[in-house]
This record gives structure tokens, C-alpha cells and sequence, in this order.
């Protein structure tokens, strides 16, 4: 009609087509209307009988609360700082009305105890819809008449609704309490949910309706895209636990950084798979180690080998990781500690160590009793530590070494146990320290080992003697009258003080030792495989060591 107007008047100069951007409802796909209507607000600036407004209550909250990850408190932050007053009405066929009564004339809310009164009687009797479904005039009484105020229709906003569920929720509880430990969700919360109970909390309560928030990112494809039907990329996590189990979901779950997106998909998975068998396999390993092991068999920590009170200082330290990284919510961190645990301390090096006295040494010998004391300890450690994260095959480890009645430290699952209490005489930083240098020694001769593995001089390690070349006094000092072929699994390890020839083995972080390796030229010995000098010692057992002879007479 304008454009027609112009051309009957000669004014019009030119005319097209122009293809813009429209608002459109991301629901219904229909183009959207903007219409200017009256709403509710809540001030944020406006000062309360305190002093004080809801926003600066607000900020003083955010820094009162503890943010995983950090980040999330300067968000959180710039939003409250920057965002105008907040709309809390709509104007929506149903919802939670804002049950308010209005002066026609002057517009002010009509504030009476008795009207308030019977109007949270109608709510509580009959729900939010006796707000609409009652005459005015019920809830006005003598008050005033509904020709004098107008009974609001407008609903709150469903951010009210969502920012008030800490007030029914853990107040309405007697097994909760307010305020909550903490408030999870995603990312894009900080605009939503943590936002609106934190302005709704300290509005009706001074302070924020949590201790800490904690936030996450959203799961994508394994090509990092956004999960879509249409697409045809969605992954559904039921197909996951179909294909995998529960417990490797969740592997990949505490061994991700949640506080970004993860990817998720078949290749991934195959990591967490791999790292599930691994822990798998020590568990049962131990299982299989304590057979049998009964309370009498404990052996005091003051009689135990310098490795077992090793591997005593590592369960300390780990210990104060994982009790540290579950505080922090650091999943992640929790589970490659124990992971590199179970991996690098256990499956590598003890258990590996003491095979031998497993296998070997008398019952009674008290390295086999030690040793089993400390598979105890760490079996009971592993299962707990990793509870939260393998809940069935914790549960399933559990029950296969206590049974399911009341079990270890009588517990009957161990989900129902806190983590115990580490001795303070297990920590022992300095005796720590020299083993650090002596498991330096061991990568060397592992790697000696492997070369003479390689060019096929030897098959097994036990079948080679091996002489260590040290530099440093220190060093010295350390191996000084230490059985080196147990720490090394070798029949024969002889030390001396220099550079060693230039074939020997060398690793590049380790200067000053060296390893060269040979074949043994003693007998070995048919129980424990060992090459040795007292092989066929005892006539009675001519193809065994002393030790094994000794062992085998008393189990006759």
C-alpha cells in the first residue's frame, strides 16, 4: 500500500527485493512477533531494608562459592554484573501463577496477611490451579472487591520455577539439608539454573542456595560434531553398556576432562577397553596371590622387607592423591593415578618382583608372608579407590575375596566403605628415595635384559648374569649388600665401581651406570628356574637350589 501510494505520486524512486534474517520460534519454525507488554521484574538495584541490593548479595555469593572448574565463577560472574532487572512473568495458559492482587487504580500490589493466608490454604489444598479456578472475591474477602483490584494471570517464568526447586527439595527433606554441597550440571547452566536459584536464593535468604557448582561440557561424536538425529551421529549410551558394560563407560567418563566437550565413539571407547582389562587383570592377579591368606599370616609392617615398606610409602602417597583429586572432583587425575599405580607400581615391578616368593618360598617364610600382607593391603586399597568408577567389578572383586556376607573389616559390599585410614608410619619420604634410584638401576637392566632377549642369546631374564657399573658413591652406597638379582629377576647381579666396557647398556637419563649382560653358567634349578651355585647341594633334591631343597622338606 505505501509503495502503491508513492508511484500514484510520482515520488516513488526506485524498489527490489531485499532477503534479511527474521526471528523465528525455534519450536513451532513460525516467525516471531514483538509485541511491547507490561511484565514483572525483580530490581536488582534497588536497595533493600538492609542496604543492600540483590545483585551486590549476588556477587558476594558467587565469591563465596567454590567453582570446578575456576572458570565458571568469572562467568557466572560477568553475567550477574552485566544483566538488567529480571523478568519473571509470562503470559502462558498454564504454569505457576504469580498470585498477586493489583490496585486498579494506583497499581499497587495489595499486600494483606489474611489474603496471603487463604491464598497459600487454596495452593497447598488444591494445587497451583486454585489460583485461576477461584473467584477473586474468595481470596479478597473484606479486603477490598475485585472491582477495586485486578487478580494478576500471569505466570512465573520456569527459571523461577527451576531456581526455587533447593527450597522444596532440601528444606521439604528431613534427609537433606540446606544449602546443598553442590549443583551439577552443563556449561550452558550459568545462564540458566545456577543463575536463576542464585538470584532467587539470596533474594529470599541473603546467600547462595549452594557451597560449590561444578560444570561440564556435552558429549559429541568422535568426530567432535554435535550429536543429531538427522545426522545420523547420535551414540546412544545404552548401545555402550550393550557393547562394553557400565564399567567401561565409565572408565571413559573419569578418564575424560569433563569440564570440556568429549568426544565419544567406537575408537575411543577401545582406550577405555584397553584400560579396563588392564586393572581387570591386577585385581584377579591379587585375588589369586591371597588365596587362602588368613589373619595369622599377617605379618607386622616393622618386620617386613625393605620392598614391601616400598611399596607401604606408595600406597601413602597414592592414597593422599586419590582422597585430594576426589575432594577436587578431579576424576580424571583420581583414575590415572591409580591406573599408573596398579600399571607401573604393581603389575611392572612388585607383583612382578615377587612372583618368585609366591611361587617358592616356603608358606611360612616370612618375605611370603609379607608379600601377601601387602597384596592384602593393596587389594583392599584398589577396590575402594576405584569404587566410585568400577562399581561392578569392585563389587564382583569383593565379593570373589570376602563373600557377600559381611566381609573385610566387616563390611558386606565394598560401596559401603569410607576410605580407611593410611598409618602414618607407612610414609617414609627418605627410604622412598633410595628406591627411586634403585628402580633407575632396574630400567637399565630391563633394558640390558632386552637387548640380549633381542639378539636371542638369552630366552628367559633368569637365564642371564648381569654386572652393574657404577659411578656414583651414592649409588654404591644404595646396592650396597642388596639381593639385586631379586630387584632385577636375574640369577646373578655382581657390582663394580667405573664406567663399564663400552658395550655395555646405557640409558640416557641414568649417567653413571651401565649393565653388561652375560649367560649364566651355573645350573638351574627346576622349581624356581633360577641359575644358581648350590643347585644339586642337598642330595636329596639334586635339581634344586638350597632354597627350594629347604622349602620342599618342610611342606614333606
Amino acid at each position: 500500500a505505501v509503495i502503491a501510494a508513492l508511484i500514484e505520486r510520482g515520488a516513488l524512486l526506485a524498489r527490489g527485493r531485499l532477503k534479511h534474517s527474521y526471528p523465528h520460534s525455534w519450536r513451532s519454525k513460525a516467525p516471531v512477533i514483538f509485541r511491547n507488554t507490561p511484565q514483572w521484574f525483580i530490581a536488582l538495584d534497588r536497595k533493600k531494608p538492609d542496604g543492600r541490593t540483590l545483585r551486590e548479595d549476588a556477587l558476594a555469593a558467587i565469591d563465596a562459592t567454590a567453582f570446578t572448574p575456576p572458570a565458571g565463577k568469572n562467568r557466572l560472574r560477568a553475567m550477574i554484573e552485566g544483566r538488567p532487572d529480571w523478568l519473571v512473568s509470562r503470559q502462558r495458559a498454564w504454569g505457576v501463577p504469580i498470585a498477586i492482587f493489583v490496585n486498579r487504580k494506583t497499581g499497587e500490589i495489595l499486600n494483606d496477611p489474611d489474603v496471603n493466608k487463604r491464598i497459600v490454604e487454596a495452593v497447598r489444598s488444591r494445587g497451583a490451579d486454585a489460583w485461576f479456578d477461584t473467584p477473586a472475591q474468595v481470596f479478597l474477602g473484606s479486603a477490598g472487591s475485585d472491582n477495586e483490584y485486578e487478580k494478576i494471570e500471569d505466570i512465573l517464568d520456569v527459571w523461577f520455577d527451576s531456581g526455587s526447586t533447593h527450597s522444596f527439595v532440601l528444606e521439604g527433606r528431613k534427609d537433606l539439608k540446606w544449602p546443598a554441597d553442590l549443583y551439577l550440571e552443563g556449561s550452558d547452566q550459568h545462564r540458566g539454573w545456577f543463575h536463576s536459584s542464585l538470584l532467587e536464593s539470596c533474594g529470599t535468604r541473603g546467600r547462595a542456595p549452594y557451597d560449590g557448582v561444578l560444570t561440564h561440557g556435552f558429549v559429541l561424536d568422535e568426530e567432535g560434531r554435535k550429536m543429531s538425529k538427522s545426522v545420523g551421529n547420535v551414540v546412544d549410551p545404552a548401545d555402550l553398556m550393550r557393547d562394553y558394560g557400565a564399567d567401561i563407560l565409565r572408565i571413559w567418563v573419569a578418564s575424560s576432562d569433563y569440564s570440556d566437550d568429549l568426544r565419544i565413539g567406537k575408537e575411543i571407547m577401545g582406550s577405555a577397553v584397553d584400560a579396563y582389562r588392564k586393572m581387570r587383570n591386577t585385581l584377579r592377579y591379587l585375588l589369586g596371590a591371597l588365596a587362602g591368606f588368613e589373619e595369622s599370616e599377617r605379618l607386622p609392617t616393622e618386620k617386613m622387607p625393605e620392598l614391601e615398606r616400598y611399596m607401604l610409602h606408595r600406597v601413602a602417597e597414592i592414597d593422599a592423591a586419590v582422597r585430594e583429586g576426589y575432594q577436587a572432583f578431579d576424576f580424571k587425575g583420581v583414575w590415572r593415578t591409580v591406573a599408573d599405580f596398579a600399571s607401573l607400581d604393581l603389575s611392572a615391578f612388585y607383583l612382578d618382583i615377587r612372583k618368585d616368593s609366591l611361587y617358592c618360598d616356603h608358606p611360612s617364610a616370612e618375605r611370603r608372608r609379607a608379600a601377601r600382607t601387602t597384596m592384602e593391603i593393596l587389594f583392599d586399597r584398589l577396590t575402594v579407590w576405584i569404587a566410585p568408577v568400577l562399581v561392578f567389578t569392585t563389587e564382583e572383586a569383593w565379593a570373589s575375596r570376602h563373600g557377600t556376607a559381611m566381609g573385610g573389616g566387616g563390611f558386606a559390599s565394598v560401596h559401603l566403605r569410607t576410605l580407611p585410614e593410611t598409618p602414618a608410619g607407612w610414609r617414609n619420604d627418605a627410604h622412598a628415595g633410595t628406591w627411586e634410584k634403585l628402580r633407575d638401576l632396574r630400567r637399565a637392566a630391563t633394558g640390558a635384559l632386552e637387548v640380549e632377549r633381542r639378539e636371542k642369546r638369552i630366552g628367559a631374564s633368569l637365564e642371564a648374569s648381569l654386572t652393574l657399573y657404577l659411578k656414583d658413591d651414592a649409588l654404591l652406597a644404595a646396592v650396597k649388600e642388596r639381593d639385586l638379582s631379586e630387584l632385577f629377576i636375574t640369577s646373578e647381579v655382581t657390582v663394580e665401581k667405573g664406567e663399564g666396557p663400552a658395550g655395555a647398556f646405557r640409558l640416557d637419563d641414568a649417567p653413571g651406570v651401565a649393565v653388561a649382560a652375560r649367560v649364566s653358567e651355573h645350573a638351574k634349578c627346576q622349581r624356581c628356574w633360577r641359575y644358581t651355585d648350590d643347585v644339586g647341594a642337598d642330595a636329596r633334591h639334586p635339581n634344586a637350589c638350597d632354597r627350594c631343597a629347604a622349602a620342599v622338606e618342610k611342606m614333606a
